[in-house]
C-alpha cells in the first residue's frame, strides 16, 4: 500500500505540475564577440561526434546580447550560487566556471564561479572534462579524454575541467543530483569578453559529452514538468529590454499568432529536420531538393555550404569585409607601394608584409584558403587560357600587357614550386600559392608601371582582384544600411510551409562605436563534411520572428510567427 501511495503522489504531482518561465535578457553586440561566437558554433558543429515538490511550466527570462547571445539565470548548489548562461539547443552539457580554475584561465576572473564548499548539496564526480573549441581549451576532470572519449569540439578554444554533481535551480524548479562541468581553464579570447558564464546544453543526451544525463532529461525523469517540451520566444525588438523567454514543460500563447507548423526530427543529437527549399525573391531558388537543417538557439546566425552562402551573400548585395578592408588597403597603401617596388624584389616586399615566409612559401595562414575563388583566382591570374581552366583577367574585353608578363612569370613560378613539391613529396601547395599570389600583385604593378598603364588602370585591376580574391569561402560580409528597403525578402520552405525573413530581420545592424551603423549579412558560411552535412544552421536570427517549440516527447519542432 505506501508503494501505491508514493506512485499516486508521484503521479498527482506531474499532473499538477506546470510550465515554468524563464526570462532572457538583452544586451548589446559586441562585434568582436559576434564574430567570435560564431568561430565557437562552427568548431563544435564540424568536429561533433554523435553517438550511437511540483512545480507549474517554468518561465526563464532570457537576455538578448545584440541580437547574438540570449542568455538567462541558474542556480546550482544549496543556496543557489547564480550564473548567467546560454540555453543552447545545439550542445547537450552544462558547465561554469569553477573557483579551481586556472591562474592562466582570465575569463574565469572575470565571470561568476562555482564554489562547492560553498554547497550543502554538492557531491563529488571527479572526472575529466574536456571540450575542444576549435583553436581553444575548455578542461575540467572527467576521466582521460582521449582515452574515454569524452571530448566536445564547442568553439574557439578548449575548455577543460572536471564534472561535479549538485542542485539545479531554473525559475522554481529544483533539479536534483545534476551532473555538470566546473571549468578550470577557457579559451581567453572566446570567452573573455563574454557576457554569459557558461552554457546550459538542451540537445539530445546523444550528443552529451561523456553520456551525462542533459539538464531537461532530467527534470522529466524526476517528474518536474507537465509536458517533455520547451519552447523559445526570442525578442528582436531593439526598443524593449526584454530579450525572450523560455518555458520548459509547455508553450506560452501570447508569445505566437496562428498555429504551429511541425517537422519531425530527422536525427536525434541537434534538433535535426528536412527543410524544403529556399527562396530569394527574384534570384532564384537554393536547396531545391531538400537539404538538412537544424534549429540552434547557440547560433546568431544562419549558416549554411560556404558556395551557397557566397551566392546568397551577392545576390543580397552583401560585400565580403575582407573585400572592403582589401580595396581600402590597395586605395590607402599603393602610391607607398610603387615607392616600395622601385627599391625591392617582389619575394622581399612578399617576405615584408607576411604572406612569404624566409624559404619563400607562404606564412600567413588566412590567405592560404582552399576556397572555389582562391583557386579561380590562381588561374586567372596564374596560368594561359587552357581546357578546363579559366581565362585570365581582362579588363574590357581585352587582356592587359602587364597582366600577360605577370601571368607568365607566375605561371613559371607556380610550375616551379610544383615540381619543387612532387621532387621533395611536399604538400605545402596552399602556402606556396598564397606567397605566389602576393609576388604576382608586386609583378603586376611593377610591369604595369613599365607599360605606362595609369593609376588609375592599376587601381581599377586591383579592386577587381579584391572582388575575386576571397580569403576563405562563406565569410563575414557588409550591406549599406540605406539599402535595406531595396534588398529581397528571403522565404525558408519547411514542412510545405513558407517562412519569410525581411531584409530588416536577416541583416544585423550594429552601433560601431563611432556614432554610425554597421549592416552585417546575417549569412555566413560553414563547411560541414559528411556524414553530418552538409548543413543548415537557422539560429536565432530565425528563431526570432518565428516562435519555436521543441518537442522531445514526440521528437519534432515547430514554428510559428512570433507575437
Amino acid at each position: 500500500m505506501r508503494l501505491i501511495a508514493l506512485a499516486l503522489l508521484a503521479a498527482a504531482a506531474v499532473a499538477t505540475a506546470a510550465p515554468l518561465r524563464l526570462s532572457l535578457r538583452k544586451l548589446p553586440l559586441v562585434p568582436a564577440v559576434h564574430r567570435r561566437h560564431h568561430a565557437n558554433r562552427t568548431a563544435l558543429l564540424t568536429q561533433q561526434r554523435v553517438d550511437g515538490e511540483a512545480n507549474q511550466g517554468t518561465d526563464i527570462p532570457i537576455t538578448n546580447f545584440m541580437d547574438a547571445q540570449y542568455y538567462g539565470e541558474i542556480g546550482l548548489g544549496s543556496p543557489p550560487q547564480k550564473f548567467q548562461v546560454i540555453f543552447d539547443t545545439g550542445s547537450s552539457n552544462l558547465w561554469v566556471p569553477s573557483s579551481k580554475c586556472s591562474y592562466f584561465s582570465i575569463p574565469c576572473y572575470l565571470h561568476s564561479k562555482y564554489y562547492a564548499e560553498k554547497s550543502s548539496t554538492y557531491r563529488e564526480d571527479g572526472r575529466d572534462f574536456d571540450i575542444q573549441y576549435g583553436s581553444g581549451r575548455l578542461s575540467g576532470f572527467l576521466s582521460k579524454c582521449q582515452q574515454q572519449g569524452v571530448c566536445c569540439h564547442y568553439a574557439s578554444g578548449r575548455l577543460s575541467g572536471f564534472l561535479s554533481k549538485d542542485t539545479l535551480t531554473m525559475g522554481d524548479l529544483k533539479v536534483q543530483g545534476q551532473i555538470f562541468a566546473e571549468a578550470v581553464m577557457e579559451p581567453s579570447l572566446s570567452f573573455i569578453a563574454a557576457r554569459f558564464d557558461g552554457i546550459l546544453g538542451m540537445g539530445f543526451p546523444e550528443i552529451s559529452v561523456g553520456k551525462v544525463q542533459p539538464p531537461f532529461q532530467n527534470m522529466l525523469a524526476q517528474g518536474l514538468l507537465p509536458e517533455p517540451v520547451f519552447s523559445f520566444w526570442l525578442n528582436r525588438k531593439d526598443e524593449s529590454d526584454i530579450g525572450g523567454e523560455l518555458v520548459l514543460g509547455g508553450v506560452d500563447p501570447a508569445h505566437f499568432k496562428g498555429e504551429h507548423t511541425w517537422v519531425p526530427v530527422s536525427r536525434r543529437g541537434f534538433w535535426q529536420f528536412k527543410m524544403d527549399s529556399m527562396e530569394i525573391q527574384g534570384s532564384g531558388t537554393f536547396c531545391s531538393g531538400g537539404c538538412q537543417a537544424i534549429a540552434d538557439t547557440g547560433t546568431s546566425l544562419l549558416v549554411g555550404p560556404p558556395e551557397v552562402i557566397d551566392e546568397i551573400n551577392t545576390a543580397i548585395g552583401a560585400e565580403p569585409v575582407l573585400v572592403q578592408q582589401c580595396k581600402a588597403m590597395v586605395h590607402q597603401y599603393l602610391p607607398e607601394i610603387i615607392k616600395l617596388i622601385n627599391n625591392m624584389p617582389p619575394l622581399a616586399i612578399c617576405q615584408a608584409i607576411g604572406l612569404c615566409g624566409a624559404s619563400g612559401n607562404g606564412a600567413d595562414a588566412r590567405v592560404l584558403s582552399n576556397s572555389a575563388q582562391y583557386r579561380r583566382l590562381l588561374k586567372m591570374y596564374g596560368s594561359s587560357t587552357t581546357a578546363g581552366q579559366e581565362a585570365p583577367l581582362v579588363v574590357d574585353g581585352v587582356q592587359s600587357a602587364a597582366e600577360q608578363e605577370a601571368a607568365q612569370q607566375a605561371q613559371q613560378g607556380q610550375q616551379a614550386q610544383q615540381g619543387g613539391r612532387k621532387a621533395g613529396g611536399s604538400n605545402d601547395g596552399a602556402a606556396n600559392d598564397g606567397c605566389q599570389m602576393c609576388q604576382y600583385v608586386v609583378q603586376y604593378v611593377k610591369i604595369a608601371l613599365a607599360s605606362n598603364e595609369t593609376m588609375a588602370q592599376i587601381m581599377q585591376n586591383l579592386d577587381r582582384a579584391c572582388e575575386t580574391f576571397a580569403f576563405g569561402s562563406g565569410g563575414e560580409a557588409v550591406v549599406d544600411c540605406t539599402k535595406l528597403h531595396t534588398m529581397p525578402t528571403i522565404t525558408f520552405n519547411i514542412a510545405g510551409k513558407p517562412f519569410v525573413l525581411r531584409p530588416d530581420q536577416y541583416v544585423l545592424k550594429i552601433d560601431t562605436g563611432m556614432g554610425e551603423a554597421q549592416c552585417v549579412s546575417g549569412f555566413m558560411g560553414l563547411d560541414v563534411p559528411p556524414p553530418l552535412g552538409p548543413l543548415w544552421i537557422l539560429g536565432d536570427m530565425f528563431i526570432g520572428p518565428y516562435h519555436t517549440v521543441f518537442d522531445y516527447g514526440n521528437e519534432r519542432v515547430g514554428f510559428a510567427p512570433a507575437a
